[in-house]
């Protein structure tokens, strides 16, 4: 499938894998300053998850969801592409 048939905002399963996969790579004390310090993790290394969904994460895993901070949201979110290895992981993982 090409990633335009992948409609992230009626998925959402990258955003709830792994605890350890919203990690905080390249961004500046700046950039992760104007992520709400209620949704950073400790020590500042990530964002802070329930189990393994990022807190972030606003609505129902394969119907419809939205990142409450998707205009501030880490590097590691923004590589993410539609369709690629680690989103059909994603999707596999919650039966998408």
């Amino acid at each position: 499938m090409s990633a335009a048939a992948f409609d992230c905002q009626a998925c959402g399963a990258c955003c709830a894998t792994s605890a350890e996969w919203p990690l905080f790579t390249l961004e500046s004390d700046e950039e992760i300053a104007r992520i709400p310090a209620e949704l950073v993790g400790a020590g500042e290394t990530g964002m802070r998850c329930a189990g393994d969904r990022c807190l972030a994460l606003a609505g129902e895993i394969g119907k419809a969801t939205a990142c409450s901070v998707y205009a501030v949201r880490p590097l590691v979110c923004r590589e993410c592409e539609p369709g690629d290895p680690e989103c059909l992981m994603a999707r596999a993982r919650h039966g998408l």
